[in-house]
């Protein structure tokens, strides 16, 4: 497991490469860092902007050049969300770098996990949490798609749709409750009574009848948080999600 020594020394060596990059135009420390919240476990986040007559996927097809076998990479990927690239990087001891490269005209902080470090950034508007009529349309089709799997035969795709189902009705309950719905980030600080009921929506076998079970819960539990944002849609969600006992 890789060092908050290690961990800082990476940091390090990417600002370093990036502060003497003259096609960068800022760079910042996200993530928990940003906030001092930063513990044992944590990732590198950083985020750089690139003058805007470079291509911004150049400047990381160069940096990860210089980086993979000075850092040891064993693997790395690309994730694009709006204007910029996120390139993921997996180091030796299971430490991981982000990489966030974006034009200089649309560098900015989005959200509060933003801290700028050098050069320059722009106002953006904050990132919005996901809708919650998103959140609900992806829980009633999960919920179908679970019901469907299981009168198939296939066991495995109906444990991922019930997981989904729990997923869009924690996703919710946190939206709720003003913590982050995204990536489960703000389900451990849900409150214990409203999390403990999901235990119950835990798929414990592949058996059809516990997968009924498992839906059963979880689409309860699912309606009852959209009845918090739209009682009379929840009625109306209610029948089509009903699951039937064994036969």
């Amino acid at each position: 497991m890789f060092t908050t020594d290690q961990r800082a020394r990476v940091r390090e060596r990417v600002l370093e490469l990036a502060r003497g990059d003259a096609r960068i135009s800022g760079g910042a420390v996200t993530g928990s860092a940003a906030v001092e919240a930063e513990d044992r476990w944590s990732d590198i986040d950083l985020s750089f902007g690139v003058v805007d007559d470079v291509e911004p996927e150049a400047v990381l097809d160069d940096w990860t050049e210089k980086l993979g076998g000075e850092l040891g990479v064993l693997h790395h990927w690309d994730l694009r969300s709006g204007p910029t690239i996120y390139r993921v990087y997996l180091l030796p001891g299971g430490l991981e770098l982000d990489i966030a490269v974006t034009a200089a005209g649309q560098f900015g902080a989005r959200g509060p996990k933003f801290k700028l470090l050098f050069g320059q950034g722009v106002e953006r508007a904050a990132t919005p949490p996901p809708a919650a009529g998103d959140l609900i349309g992806m829980g009633w089709l999960s919920s179908l798609d679970a019901r469907k799997a299981i009168e198939r035969g296939r066991p495995w795709a109906a444990e991922y749709w019930i997981g989904s189902v729990r997923d869009q009705a924690l996703a919710l309950a946190c939206l709720r409750l003003g913590e982050p719905p995204a990536y489960a980030r703000g389900i451990d600080r849900l409150p214990a009574e409203v999390a403990a009921p999901y235990e119950e929506a835990l798929v414990r076998s592949l058996d059809p009848a516990e997968l009924r079970r498992a839906l059963a819960a979880s689409s309860e539990l699912f309606v009852a948080e959209v009845n918090e944002v739209d009682p009379e849609l929840a009625q109306r969600l209610m029948p089509p999600l009903a699951v039937a006992p064994a036969s």
